[in-house]
C-alpha cells in the first residue's frame, strides 16, 4: 500500500470515527463545555461537511494518483482549522482538548502534504 493510500484512508476512517457519534452529542456538548450551542444549524452544518469530506479522504485513498489533484482540497480542509486552533489557544479563547483536535488535524494534513508530493501527478495525453 502506498504512503498516499495509507495516509488518506486512516484519515477517512479516523475522522468518521470521531465525527459521525457528534450527530448525538449536541446536548452534552452544551453541559461539558458550556455554553450551550446556540446555533445548532451551525454545528450540523459543520459536522456534515466535515463527514463529507472524510468521504473525499476515502475516494483518494481509492486511487491517489488519479484523485492527485483532490489532494490539495484535503490541504485546505486540514491546515485551517490547525491554525485556527492555535490562534485561540494562544488567545486562551479555547481549551487545550480543542488545541489537540487542530494538532491531529495539522498532522493529517502534512500527511497529505507529503502524499502529494510523493505521488505523481497522471500524464496528460
Amino acid at each position: 500500500m502506498t504512503f498516499a493510500k495509507c495516509s488518506f484512508l486512516i484519515a477517512g476512517i479516523y475522522g468518521l470515527i470521531v465525527l459521525l457519534p457528534q450527530y448525538f452529542l449536541e446536548n452534552r456538548i452544551g453541559i461539558e463545555q458550556p455554553p450551550a450551542i446556540t446555533h445548532p444549524e451551525f454545528f450540523y452544518g459543520f459536522i456534515s461537511v466535515a463527514v463529507a469530506f472524510q468521504l473525499v479522504f476515502l475516494i483518494i485513498a481509492s486511487d491517489p494518483v488519479k484523485y492527485h489533484v483532490l489532494m490539495l482540497a484535503a490541504l485546505v480542509e486540514k491546515f485551517p482549522f490547525t491554525i485556527a486552533t492555535i490562534i485561540l489557544y494562544s488567545n486562551e479563547r479555547i481549551g487545550w482538548q480543542m488545541l489537540a483536535a487542530g494538532s491531529i488535524d495539522g498532522l493529517l494534513g502534512l500527511l497529505f502534504l507529503t502524499s502529494y508530493l510523493l505521488t505523481r501527478r497522471p500524464q496528460m495525453s
